[in-house]
């Protein structure tokens, strides 16, 4: 059969150009698109001679040609698996600009699936295949690359355009459209031809061998296997036995050296992860190398060592999965436990694929019903592509689950569930624990996680240091001697003054000041709450001098830190009577666009604790969007608020109430007294939470939505001035543990083990004796530099236009900055007052007194009055 197809299966590509099919690929630019001219690479003497002599082959060819294109990027060499050389350009520019096709690439599973019953197996692969593909005539300038022998552009497709795959998987599926899914796939230039049988395959493969000569495109015979009983096919070996892995791949992972960067853990990671429909449990073997990777710095610890031994034992050891057979029934074997599930599809007792995944900290706190529960939705909605309008067998150890649909009374999520269950015809089947060996092993093999704890090695070298330091030496000894003073004491061999650990002189207190300040869990906090943190943790003589030194010297701090001002009379409100019944909400807008479409963030204060939320939202949000995300993330967590101040105008709040309402779904008459008033604690916030986000994606602006939760915690974690305590301590009665509390080291003598509930309200008490003295201090101290400034219902005010108040694209820097005069509807106390607007301004009515200021008519005209003023005013225009 060779013989008879020469012509295709020749060595060589012809030393012409390939035929101009009708499919040919086109590059379409986005119009008004700046073209890029981009200088050459920089390469050795040798890779330059090899540059060269691909060009020179190439021109030969004819499948390129000296340009004049008025657009330019590099080429460059990259080298093939049989040591030869590729010529590519670096088509990134290009492709920036190009208009995208998409034709759909084929999942390597949805290949697979279509192999059941095959006992004969051929691969063919083409020969440069993309080379076999003409550039729209017309469009070669626009392939156009330098090197140092000059400008040339392409006349076949190139390796790197964006549209090239999608332009070859498209003529590959017009090609051998006829054969798709019936005796062949094809996965780009791998053409995978089955058969049932021996004269049935050489048949169809002549028919294949036809078709690819009618539209001449040439194979490479070295890379080609013919009527084989296994074949190595896109990683993985073929029989009709099943599917099992690559000999050659499990070699590489099995040899693989240990990570020591994250790039390095990334490729291991890709590669094993290829293959992780072989593995049980793989989600639970892999969580350690996955924590990694979710890290800016590398880190590779004991667990993820564990792991990447775990990993390479269970893919050298890993089964053979079976093709699914559509004519046979599936069987779905699913367990739970406490911290992860599993599953196993399986024909005639062969797995044809594993999943298991592991459970979130909060379904972790499910009962052991819900957990089966969810490993049998997981494992339906993995498979519902196999399972869906097919009979098949699901077995699980848990005996409830048999009665899943005859129960009466379900909850919502037990009903939402169910009602996914309707779609499947199937029946459960009870199967003893010990039975259930495969599934069990799933989720089994995730308890292993349970007994991993955190911990920091290192400190135990502190008591080496205190002999000899010069702050503690005396002490040590009194200590060490059996005569502990009234301040220090020794515990387990560390020296304490009261509740804290004291520090010798070393590298230590640079480190931990380090840690506190700018480390992980930390947002570059100011001097005060820095120095808070660690006195409440760690002692050494002079630690509020060395944090001051370190935080001038922060570089971070210095650049993405500014100063603001304040103005204004001080008008503090009420102070609440408990957590979280009096929350303050504003939002920060123009922030940049993250990958998730969020642009601005909303900010819940609780103004007893002072413990805030940082939720990030969309400027475009109105208060029904806001009312959705205040339920899900503010009343899940504490309940319904009594009280909720903003800067937001009456009926955008009076909106967000009734749709908030709506969401709690109760037959209690509500109504709400809309009272504006004016408080500076979320706007402080805001400011911190600038300075913090600044500092911590620094040049990534667009990661801020990736930092909110370091800011968070950093924020809640920091000791408040007004109540003297940490909010995470005012809520939840206790410090939170920062990096440093993971040290294995022994607790003070005094650290209380719990609060009683009279210590609680002891405390509740003392912070809102502290806010009192606060409010009262801020208020002396702010009114000393401000003046008093009031109005009088009626009069006539010129409104400061803030740059926020105008109407989108209405604003410039060449607009007034004042307009008005409009009279005083009302005043709200001496800070805020509601102005009579003409309809045309759609802005909030109330202003602060600072955008107040009094009319003073002119002399040579009449007095203006109200109504022949306002109805000639647009804030756009004035």
């Amino acid at each position: 059969m060779l013989q008879e197809f020469k012509d295709i299966t020749s060595m060589e590509l012809q030393p012409s150009l390939p035929p101009l099919r009708t499919l040919q690929h086109q590059i379409d630019f986005v119009p008004g698109a700046v073209l890029p001219n981009l200088p050459h690479y920089r390469m050795s003497p040798k890779e330059h001679t090899i540059l060269s002599q691909i060009v020179h082959e190439l021109l030969q060819k004819q499948f390129i040609q000296p340009s004049l294109s008025p657009c330019a990027v590099p080429a460059l060499i990259v080298p093939k698996k049989d040591g030869q050389w590729r010529l590519c350009i670096d088509s990134r520019a290009i492709n920036r600009i190009t208009v995208k096709y998409r034709f759909p690439i084929p999942r390597i599973n949805d290949l697979l699936d279509k192999l059941a019953g095959a006992k004969v197996f051929s691969k063919l692969d083409l020969r440069s295949g993309y080379h076999q593909i003409r550039i729209r005539p017309g469009d070669e300038w626009k392939t156009a690359f330098k090197t140092v022998d000059g400008l040339f552009e392409w006349r076949v497709m190139p390796f790197g355009l964006c549209n090239a795959p999608s332009t070859f998987m498209r003529l590959m599926h017009d090609v051998l459209k006829p054969y798709l899914d019936k005796c062949c796939v094809v996965y780009f230039d791998d053409i995978l031809v089955f058969s049932s049988s021996f004269e049935e395959h050489l048949t169809q493969l002549q028919s294949i061998f036809e078709t690819l000569r009618e539209h001449q495109l040439l194979i490479n015979l070295d890379k080609c296997d013919f009527a084989a009983a296994d074949i190595h096919f896109l990683g993985f070996i073929l029989s009709s036995d099943g599917i099992r892995t690559s000999p050659q791949k499990i070699a590489a992972i099995r040899d693989w050296p240990t990570p020591k960067s994250i790039t390095e853990v990334r490729s291991f990671h890709g590669l094993a992860n290829y293959y992780r429909r072989f593995i049980r449990g793989f989600g639970e073997i892999t969580a350690p190398i996955t924590n990694c990777l979710r890290s800016s710095t590398f880190s590779w610890g004991p667990n993820q060592q564990q792991s990447f031994e775990l990993i390479k034992a269970a893919l050298s050891t890993a089964p053979m999965l079976a093709f699914p057979d559509f004519d046979k029934p599936f069987q779905v074997d699913t367990d739970a436990s406490a911290i992860g599930v599993g599953a196993v599809l399986s024909q005639d007792d062969k797995p044809v694929e594993y999943f298991s995944e592991k459970l979130s900290a909060s379904r972790q706190k499910w009962s052991a019903y819900e957990q089966e529960l969810y490993a049998v939705v997981r494992a339906l909605k993995q498979w519902e592509h196999y399972l869906l309008h097919r009979d098949f067998v699901l077995c699980s150890d848990n005996h409830a689950l048999q009665y899943i649909n005859s129960q009466k009374n379900v909850n919502r999520m037990h009903a939402r569930w169910i009602v996914f269950f309707q779609r499947f015809t199937f029946v459960i089947k009870h199967k003893a624990g010990r039975s259930n060996r495969v599934a069990d092993a799933l989720s089994r093999r995730s308890a292993l996680l349970v007994r991993l704890q955190t911990e920091i090695t290192g400190l135990q070298t502190l008591q080496e240091l205190y002999n000899s330091d010069k702050d503690f030496s005396q002490v040590w000894e009194v200590c060490n001697a059996g005569h502990p003073t009234l301040d220090y004491s020794l515990q387990q061999g560390f020296l304490f003054k009261g509740n804290s650990l004291c520090i010798p002189d070393s590298s230590w207190r640079q480190q931990l000041i380090r840690e506190l300040h700018c480390g992980g869990l930390a947002a570059h906090l100011g001097r005060d709450k820095t120095i808070s943190i660690l006195q409440s943790r760690f002692f050494w003589p002079h630690l509020r001098r060395d944090v001051t030194r370190f935080i001038e010297k922060c570089f971070v701090c210095q650049r993405f830190k500014g100063t603001a001002q304040n103005t204004g009379l001080y008008l503090p409100l009420p102070i609440p009577d408990s957590i979280w019944e009096d929350l303050s909400l504003d939002f920060v807008l123009g922030l940049p666009r993250t990958k998730r479409g969020s642009d601005s963030i909303m900010v819940v204060v609780d103004r007893f604790s002072k413990m805030a939320h940082f939720i990030p939202c969309k400027k475009t949000f109105d208060a029904v969007n806001i009312a959705q995300l205040f339920f899900k993330e503010i009343v899940r967590l504490h309940g319904v608020p009594r009280s909720l101040t903003s800067d937001r105008d009456v009926k955008f709040v009076s909106h967000f109430w009734r749709e908030l309402w709506k969401r709690l779904n109760t037959d209690l008459k509500l109504s709400s007294a809309y009272h504006p008033q004016t408080d500076g604690q979320t706007e402080v916030v805001n400011r911190t939470l600038g300075n913090m986000l600044r500092c911590l994606v620094q040049d990534n602006p667009r990661k801020w939505e990736e930092m909110l939760c370091h800011a968070e915690f950093a924020y809640n974690a920091s000791f408040n001035r007004s109540t003297g305590l940490c909010p995470f301590q005012v809520v939840y009665t206790k410090l939170p543990n920062q990096l440093v509390d993971l040290a294995v080291l022994p607790k003070g003598s005094k650290t209380l083990a719990g609060k009683t509930i009279s210590e609680v309200q002891d405390t509740l008490r003392t912070v809102k004796e502290n806010l009192q003295k606060a409010n009262y201090k801020y208020k002396q101290h702010a009114d000393s530099h401000r003046r008093f400034k009031s109005f009088n219902v009626g009069d006539l005010v010129m409104l400061r236009m803030r740059r926020e108040r105008y109407p989108q694209g209405t604003y410039s820097k060449l607009c007034p900055r004042k307009i008005g005069p409009f009279p005083i509807l009302s005043k709200i106390n001496d800070n805020a007052y509601v102005i009579d607007l003409p309809p045309d301004i759609r802005t909030a009515s109330t202003f602060n007194v600072a955008d107040l200021y009094s009319f003073h008519p002119p002399y040579d005209t009449q007095p203006i009055t109200p109504s022949s003023e306002s109805g000639s005013s647009e804030p756009g225009e004035m």
